[in-house]
């Protein structure tokens, strides 16, 4: 939810606010990351206490409904989807992460030169967002995966997605190098399925689900406007069968990090003839 942005306006701190409505720090906290158990009510009073306009309230409202669901549908509004509280959240809490994509190499994943060729290809106005603020926005998000508990991660990647040229083939070439690099670190898994297995859209979109600690897992899916996070027991179990498949119709470790190579290879040689 957008709730530290409303509250960032008012100039006022977590603690001082909560002082304001008689709420524990803790309830700010929870609130402000998005975690289920916010009532529309508290929504609403943590707004009109924050002097937000009638219009950012009843959005608020409206969001803090979707919540109360079996999943929260979460409008990205001004922000990008790499700075939602509540990805940030899940991704810095996470203690492992599965991820799938058909359309683009993962954003954890990406280079500075692909994601720069990326966003120049995107629909999505960015509004007041600077074409700088998206791409220091990724590359930000990526920094999780350098620290000292990072989360064990598994990328499958469609071929399609590897395949589609996105820039021109020196970008790709790059991009590819880093995969095969990073395919063969500690915690870092990529497994490319290829499309003689797997025809494109036989998994569906894209999805992402993430595990903390003494937590239930959270299924995360990138949409143009919005981002859905899903935590209910039968979608979870979904996409968990989905990760089962994709497992299935995968190469292994060791066979992706060499595919990789190759296919860094070839656009190598393509770079240099143009």
């Amino acid at each position: 939810m957008e709730l530290v942005k409303v509250r960032v306006a008012a100039n006022f701190t977590a603690e001082h606010l909560a002082r304001l409505l008689g709420w524990s720090p803790s309830k700010i906290c929870r609130m402000e990351s998005g975690k289920r158990g916010t009532t529309e009510i508290d929504v609403a009073m943590y707004a009109a206490r924050c002097k937000a306009p009638r219009k950012v309230i009843d959005r608020l409202r409206r969001l803090a409904r979707q919540s109360e669901a079996e999943y929260r549908l979460q409008d990205h509004g001004e922000l990008l989807p790499d700075e939602l509280i509540s990805l940030v959240t899940l991704e810095t809490t996470a203690t492992s992460m599965v991820s799938y994509e058909c359309l683009w190499v993962p954003g954890l994943m990406q280079t500075e030169g692909y994601i720069r060729e990326l966003f120049k290809l995107g629909r999505r106005d960015p509004g007041k967002r600077t074409f700088e603020d998206r791409v220091h926005a990724r590359l930000t998000r990526q920094q999780l995966l350098t620290r000292r508990n990072a989360p064990r991660t598994t990328f499958f990647v469609h071929e399609h997605a590897l395949r589609a040229e996105v820039g021109n083939p020196k970008v790709m070439s790059e991009q590819l190098t880093h995969l095969a690099v990073v395919a063969g670190l500690p915690k870092r898994e990529i497994r490319v399925v290829p499309a003689a297995n797997a025809p494109f859209g036989m998994f569906g979109g894209g999805f992402h689900l993430k595990q903390a600690a003494k937590t239930p897992p959270v299924a995360y899916v990138e949409l143009d406007v919005a981002s859905l996070f899903l935590d209910d027991a039968r979608y979870i179990q979904r996409y968990q069968q989905l990760q089962g498949d994709l497992d299935a119709h995968a190469l292994d470790r060791h066979e992706s990090q060499e595919w990789l190579a190759g296919l860094a290879d070839e656009y190598d040689r393509r770079a240099a003839e143009e």
